[in-house]
């Protein structure tokens, strides 16, 4: 049996509710186990039930702001609890979103306003970002529960800020920070509420933002993307970084793609779909790091050449959320696997490090080497955009986890979890994987349809697996290859197993004189409570054709997973010439106390043997 590899592009269909359409979801009861369910367990209660949500509706009952962004942080968080109720169907999250999307609607005025900013204040600064954010809020609440009087408030805001924007009037791009690129991202919502109503005036509204992207005072999205410029160098470095005038802002600039993305699901228009993967495909060759997200002090910076540079404040936690969205959003719209391997990569490390031990708080910013933190306290209201913005990561797990499009499951997570998906002509399929990848990368997938049915199951082979085995029932399936679906096309029945051999070697990673040990999707890294010596050392990480003998440890006491690798440390082979087994963890789990005394580290300093050959001692 040969494994149909999955090439041309198709449309899936969304898993946990579409926009503005009937919610019928075809991955039922889906409930993820082990260690990575555990911590979206913790964030959904430590984190987002533990919100104060009155705190997040008061300055839209205020009206008095005049250059903060306090509006968003309403949007952001309904968001990540929605999509946590999909998951777990909590009737007490319910009830908190219920209140929550009631209590910012009491607050909308009759022109249709919902924002925290005073009349005169309207339109400057951060004031149509949160307007989207409140759309996007309110939306993701008719989804869910199908109150029309949510729908009827977004379209509100909507009406009343095309009263405002337009031939005639204030033009969108100029106002707002980042060469308009906050104030533009709004074209997201407008896309939805398109679908929503039918509305023509909307898709006109849309496109006129698209159109003023391209104006002298916007941010060029599409012919720069066209001509290949890289993210960070668009525009010049600004005098003020927090400005207008920079084009590097990497969570502004991803929004915009994303509304763009919608807007080719619409009109099928191929430049709009073109430009958005030729910007990924620039995001990935310059940007993204071995932990699988990027960005210093949340703009673009060339980070992947420079990520083992000591840097200021790299990692945004909404950039490392709004990184996996668009590539989820490209996975549905193409159906590449390799989206679905970044989004893997950033889950386990950038995303996972983020979330403090405890879940009741999540990290600012993830640096790859020193330790973690809390960030600091936005706009008077005792959170940040990531406390806000990270729970709607750990929420888009389960809805990344299957792809279905009609009479094929695409299984895209490997975890330990039970689903139920429904395929066309009433094929309902129960699946169960046990497994404790990505600890090892063994995976057993029982596939039990109600009844005998034929369709096609789809395994995602990562593309850092190079040699990977699948059988079905025991027997092999032949040209597996990574990067790609590996496509199953049977007759099912009750009972059948799939099992999946991935290839867990740990590999040597070598950039501007530093190592690192990347194994499966998983980045390791140095910590300083494992007391073996000083994690900041030169060495040299011994490795055989570029991979690394590890060793598993059990039981540190503080990590997911442990291992030791095999090193020589500091710059003396007179006398420390021989290896020695040093103890490494999981990204996720290194400093993540966020206890100053607490150090860690991902690219170790490589000593420097100008000899370039071995050690030989004077005495042999």
């Amino acid at each position: 049996m040969k494994c149909a590899l999955l090439i041309k592009k198709i449309t899936f269909l969304v898993l946990f509710g579409a926009i503005c359409t009937p919610v019928f979801s075809q991955v039922k009861d889906l409930k993820i186990f082990g260690y990575l369910g555990n911590r979206i367990d913790e964030c959904i209660e430590h984190r987002v039930k533990a919100q104060d949500v009155e705190h997040l509706i008061k300055p839209f009952r205020d009206r008095t702001e005049t250059r903060r962004w306090q509006s968003e942080f309403w949007g952001k968080w309904i968001q990540g609890a929605i999509g946590s109720y999909r998951y777990n169907k909590d009737p007490e999250l319910y009830q908190i979103i219920k209140n929550a999307a009631n209590g910012l609607m009491a607050t909308q005025t009759p022109d249709g306003y919902i924002g925290n900013y005073a009349p005169e204040a309207q339109l400057e600064q951060w004031d149509v970002w949160g307007r989207k954010y409140s759309m996007l809020g309110l939306i993701a609440w008719y989804d869910l529960s199908g109150d029309k009087t949510a729908l009827t408030a977004a379209c509100k805001v909507l009406d009343h800020l095309m009263t405002q924007f337009g031939p005639g009037k204030k033009n969108i791009v100029e106002t707002g920070n980042y060469l308009g690129m906050a104030s533009t991202s709004v074209l997201e919502p407008v896309i939805y509420l398109y679908n929503c109503t039918g509305e023509k005036r909307y898709l006109d509204f849309a496109e006129y933002i698209v159109k003023q992207w391209e104006s002298p005072f916007g941010p060029q999205l599409i012919s720069k993307a066209i001509k290949g410029v890289p993210v960070s160098g668009r525009f010049p470095h600004p005098k003020q970084w927090f400005s207008r005038e920079n084009g590097q802002k990497a969570y502004e600039m991803m929004s915009c793609y994303e509304g763009l993305l919608e807007l080719y699901k619409i009109t099928g228009n191929p430049l709009y779909l073109s430009v958005v993967e030729k910007t990924v495909s620039h995001i990935i060759s310059e940007e993204i790091n071995v932990a699988g997200s990027g960005s210093a002090f949340e703009c673009w910076y060339g980070g992947r050449e420079r990520q083992t540079l000591a840097t200021y404040h790299t990692m945004e936690t909404c950039v490392t959320f709004t990184w996996m969205q668009l590539c989820n959003r490209l996975l549905g719209v193409t159906g590449n696997s390799l989206y679905a391997d970044y989004i893997e990569n950033s889950i386990f490390n950038a995303l996972l490090a983020s979330l403090k031990a405890d879940a009741s708080q999540i990290a600012k910013y993830s640096p790859l080497e020193g330790w973690r933190h809390e960030g600091e306290e936005q706009c008077g209201m005792h959170i940040n955009c990531c406390n806000a913005n990270g729970p709607r990561g750990f929420a888009l797990i389960p809805d990344y986890a299957y792809h279905v499009n009609g009479e094929t499951i695409f299984l895209n997570l490997y975890s330990p979890s039970e689903s139920t998906i429904q395929l066309p002509g009433k094929k309902q399929v129960q699946l169960v994987q046990q497994t404790d990848y990505p600890v090892s990368g063994s995976i057993k997938i029982e596939v039990n349809p109600i009844k005998k049915s034929h369709f096609s199951f789809a395994l995602r082979i990562p593309s850092w697996s190079s040699r990977s085995t699948v059988k079905v029932n025991g027997n092999e399936i032949a040209d597996v290859l990574p990067g790609s679906y590996c496509q199953i096309e049977r007759d099912w029945r009750k009972g059948d197993v799939i099992t999946v051999e991935l290839d867990m070697r740990a590999k040597l990673v070598e950039l501007n004189q530093a190592q690192a040990i990347v194994r499966g999707p998983i980045v390791l890294a140095r910590d300083s409570r494992f007391n073996d010596g000083d994690v900041d050392e030169a060495s040299v990480i011994v490795a055989k054709d570029g991979y690394v003998d590890l060793q598993p440890v059990q039981n540190s006491g503080f990590s997911w997973m442990t291992f030791t690798a095999p090193l020589v440390l500091g710059t003396d082979l007179e006398g420390h010439r021989d290896p020695i087994n040093v103890r490494f963890c999981d990204f996720a789990s290194a400093g993540n106390t966020w206890d100053k005394n607490i150090r860690y580290r991902v690219w170790l300093p490589k000593t420097l043997n100008v000899m370039h050959a071995p050690y030989k001692p004077y005495s042999d």
